[in-house]
């Protein structure tokens, strides 16, 4: 465990001014949007793990080189996809990482997990599929305008007493050039040097695709695709800085057991467009940024050895983003272990050490000013933990 980060953590739970910077009070009425990758994304390849030697050996395709990565502190490292986006966020203090986070959901099931982080409910408990955690968030807040930028009503939404309105964001994202293009400048190429390359390239960008969608398809549960969502967010931050103020989007595409890549690939190209939504959002909303909090979660992480395909498989421990203006940011926040075969869950997965639930509840708790009562309806049966990320 970083020792180091729990005291810093645990000192600064008292505070209200940290580095010289005070921080604003709960606001009833600040912005909240919740982004759910869905498909469950490679977090060791995103926040890495670069002072791990067992990372680098049980990744021998896979891995971020340490010299690639941007450095977070002297155990972490960020993608490099995330150069001109979330970097510059996290090196104003307006984004922190949460690894180690999720749920104690074992199925490793997309479904199963989706569901629970949705329901927001004790896992094991007989279910209310009525009852999404950010509806019951909606009934505490007293000036709330929530939005769902999906194409049907998200479980997280149901059981609101006002009608949710929903807007679809999807169906953007696949290959630019289809079937009959590529036979037509295959044919081109034809009885020259370049005919094989040209062939072989299209032959592996088909199969890259067929494997990903074939599968993906289900686990994104008809969420936008990562690109969908960087064209779209600049308009998602328009409405929530004019009209809404607690919003859902689910982005697809993450669900990466063949040809994964990575500092480069498959991977790295949907983060660049992840990171250029997020970005774009925040200059968007503008001045209000600083009452806006964005939180990016999966269903679970990957397993921390990659597969014979070059991608990951199910796995369980993720990594959560918090960004916003008015977070305590640059930093790694919440417990954590040793990037090693010891402290694997199941000799295979990222451990939980920090539950989403707890995570979100005490986030929400600061940036709102609910009491422990208010925050028991929106997660019963679970205590918040104060990660001072506000």
């Amino acid at each position: 465990m970083n020792r180091r980060d729990l005291l810093r953590n645990a000192s600064a739970l008292s505070l209200s001014t940290v580095a010289g910077r005070v921080w604003a009070a709960p606001k009833a009425d600040a912005r909240l949007l919740v982004v759910f990758l869905r498909g469950a994304y490679d977090a060791a390849n995103v926040v890495i793990p670069t002072g791990s030697d067992f990372y680098y050996r049980v990744r021998p395709t896979l891995a971020v080189f340490k010299q690639d990565a941007l450095a977070l502190d002297g155990d972490w490292g960020l993608h490099p996809a995330l150069r001109d986006t979330i970097m510059p966020l996290y090196a104003k203090g307006q984004a922190a990482f949460v690894p180690f986070a999720g749920t104690d959901d074992l199925t490793r099931s997309h479904f199963e997990t989706q569901d629970t982080i949705e329901l927001g409910q004790t896992t094991g408990a007989s279910r209310d599929y009525n009852s999404g955690f950010m509806a019951r968030l909606a009934a505490e807040l007293s000036r709330v305008r929530p939005i769902a930028f999906t194409e049907q009503l998200p479980l997280i939404f149901r059981g609101s007493a006002e009608p949710v309105p929903n807007i679809a964001i999807n169906g953007v994202g696949k290959p630019a050039i289809d079937d009959r293009q590529a036979a037509l400048i295959a044919a081109m190429y034809k009885e020259t040097p370049l005919a094989n390359a040209v062939a072989e390239g299209f032959r592996v960008r088909n199969e890259v695709y067929q494997s990903i969608s074939n599968h993906a398809d289900q686990a994104d549960r008809g969420a936008t695709s990562p690109k969908g969502f960087e064209l779209s967010a600049r308009r998602i931050g328009r409405l929530m800085r004019d009209t809404f103020n607690l919003g859902f989007v689910d982005v697809g595409g993450w669900d990466t057991h063949v040809n994964q890549g990575g500092a480069k690939g498959y991977l790295a190209d949907r983060l660049g467009e992840l990171g250029r939504g997020i970005a774009g959002f925040a200059e968007e909303i503008g001045p209000g940024w600083s009452d806006t909090v964005v939180v990016v979660v999966s269903e679970f992480g990957r397993t921390f050895r990659e597969n014979g395909s070059r991608g990951t498989d199910h796995g369980h421990g993720s990594t959560y983003w918090v960004l916003g203006g008015g977070i305590r940011g640059g930093r790694i926040a919440g417990p954590q272990v040793r990037a090693d075969e010891a402290h694997l869950f199941q000799n295979r997965d990222w451990p939980v050490l920090t539950d989403y639930r707890s995570l979100l509840s005490g986030l929400l708790g600061r940036l709102y000013g609910l009491d422990q009562t208010a925050l028991k309806r929106i997660f019963p049966g679970n205590d918040p933990a104060n990660l001072a990320l506000i």
